[in-house]
C-alpha cells in the first residue's frame, strides 16, 4: 500500500542536526528536479524580500519564513515526519504509532512537496516554505514542474498494490495515476453525514485518524474494494463508488456526524 499525503502549511523548526544531503532522499529520480527547485528558491529568497515574499504568496507575519528559505542549504534537516504539522499529522500522531507501525509508515507514506516532489517520513529535509501553488520566476507553475519527473517516478514507487490518494487537489496535480495504476487507486472524501457536506477541518483530521487506524491494525489491503472492507472493519462508514470504466480511480466517501 502507498498512501499519498499532503504536506502541512505550517513545520515544525529545523533544529541543529546536519544539513540537507539532496541526494539521500529517497526517489533519486527525482534529484534534478528538486535541486532546480531548490536553487531557485534559495535565489529568490536570498534577494528582494518584498519579491520573494509576493512569489510566495507571504503575510507580513511570515516575512521570516523568506530568510529561512535563503538559508535551506545549511539549515539542520530532520525527518519529513517531524518536520510535517498540523491537523493531518496531529491525528496520525507518527511520534505514538508501536515499533511494526512505525516501519509500515516509514515503507508506505509519500508526503507530496512543492519543494521535495514527495518525500518519506523518514527522509531528513530542513523547514521550508514553498507550497505545490507557487509559480517560481524561473521554473514556472511548480505543479507543471513536477509532472514529468513524477511520471517518470511514481508508478515504480507505487508498485503492485493500492495507491490511498489523501491529496489536496493543488498536490494532487503534480501526480495524477493513469493506466493501471489508476485503477488501484482511491480518492477519499470526508463527508458530514446528516448534511452529506464535505467538511474541512475534521476532513484532514479524519484522514489522518484513518492512516493511522490502518498502519496499527496492520492492514493490507491491496486494491481499493479490500481497503473499503478494512475500514469499516475498523469502524468507518464507508460509501464506495468504481469507476465507471478502466483506469480511473475508485472514490471513497467516509462519513461522519461531528465536525469538530
Amino acid at each position: 500500500m502507498l498512501v499519498l499525503l499532503p504536506p502541512s502549511e505550517g513545520k515544525a523548526n529545523s533544529g541543529e542536526g546536519a544539513p540537507l544531503e539532496l541526494e539521500s532522499l529517497s526517489l533519486p529520480g527525482l534529484t534534478a528536479a528538486r535541486e532546480a527547485v531548490l536553487g531557485e528558491l534559495v535565489e529568490l529568497c536570498s534577494g528582494d524580500e518584498e519579491k520573494a515574499r509576493e512569489v510566495l504568496g507571504l503575510s507580513e507575519g511570515l516575512r521570516g519564513e523568506v530568510a529561512k528559505n535563503a538559508g535551506l542549504r545549511a539549515a539542520g534537516a530532520r525527518p519529513a515526519g517531524e518536520i510535517y504539522t498540523g491537523v493531518l499529522y496531529d491525528a496520525l500522531g507518527l511520534a505514538t504509532l508501536d515499533a511494526a507501525a512505525r516501519k509500515r509508515a516509514a515503507r508506505s507514506l509519500l508526503v507530496f512537496s512543492g519543494l521535495w516532489g514527495a518525500v518519506r517520513v523518514t527522509d531528513r529535509i530542513p523547514s521550508y516554505r514553498c507550497s505545490m501553488g507557487v509559480k517560481l520566476p524561473g521554473l514556472g507553475a511548480l505543479a507543471g514542474h513536477w509532472r514529468a519527473p513524477m511520471a517518470e517516478v511514481l508508478p515504480a514507487a507505487a508498485g503492485d498494490g493500492l495507491v490511498l490518494d489523501l491529496r489536496s487537489s493543488a498536490y494532487a496535480a503534480a501526480w495524477r495515476p493513469k493506466g493501471e495504476v489508476a485503477g488501484r487507486t482511491a480518492t477519499v472524501r470526508v463527508l458530514h453525514a446528516p448534511t452529506r457536506k464535505v467538511v474541512s477541518h475534521f476532513n484532514k483530521a479524519t484522514k489522518g485518524r484513518i492512516v493511522r487506524s490502518l498502519l496499527t491494525a496492520g492492514a493490507a489491503p491491496q486494491d481499493p474494494a479490500e481497503l473499503v472492507e478494512a475500514l469499516r472493519a475498523l469502524g468507518y462508514v464507508v460509501e464506495a463508488e468504481a469507476p465507471g470504466r478502466a483506469g480511473r480511480p475508485w472514490s471513497l466517501d467516509v462519513l461522519v456526524d461531528e465536525i469538530h
